[in-house]
C-alpha cells in the first residue's frame, strides 16, 4: 500500500520557521520525484517545490525561492521542506506527492498524502 504521511505543520508567527516531513512507503522511492503542493481556501493548488530522488535536482516556485529548502533522505524514504521567513500568504494545507518530474511540473501526481495545515499569523 502506497503511503505518504506528512507531519510538521502548525501555527507560527510571520518570520518564523517550520519543517515539514513526508514519509513515503509502498513504492520505490528512488524512482520518483517527490513534491510539495499547497492549497489555501478558495485558491487553486500550487506547486511549491519538488526534488528528484535519483539525483537530488530541485525546483522551487518563485514565491518561495530563497525561503524554502527541500531535501531528501533516501535511507529513510523521507522528504523535508524547511520553511523559513514564513509569511501570512504561506498559510495553506501542504501535501506531499509523488510522481514523475513531468507530472509534478504539470501540478499532477501519482500519489499524495492527506496534508498538514500551516498557518502563519501576522
Amino acid at each position: 500500500e502506497v503511503q505518504l504521511v506528512e507531519s510538521g505543520g502548525g501555527l507560527v508567527q510571520a518570520g518564523g520557521s517550520l519543517r515539514l516531513s513526508c514519509a513515503a512507503s509502498g513504492f520505490t522511492f528512488e524512482e520518483y520525484a517527490i513534491g510539495w503542493f499547497r492549497q489555501a481556501p478558495g485558491k487553486e493548488r500550487e506547486g511549491v517545490s519538488y526534488i528528484a530522488s535519483i539525483d537530488g535536482s530541485t525546483w522551487y516556485a518563485d514565491s518561495v525561492k530563497g525561503r524554502f529548502t527541500i531535501s531528501s533522505d533516501n535511507a529513510k524514504n523521507t522528504v523535508y521542506l524547511q520553511m523559513n521567513s514564513l509569511k501570512p500568504e504561506d498559510t495553506a494545507v501542504y501535501r506531499c506527492a509523488a510522481g514523475t518530474l513531468e507530472l509534478l511540473q504539470e501540478n499532477e501526481y501519482d500519489y499524495r498524502g492527506q496534508g498538514t495545515q500551516v498557518t502563519v499569523s501576522s
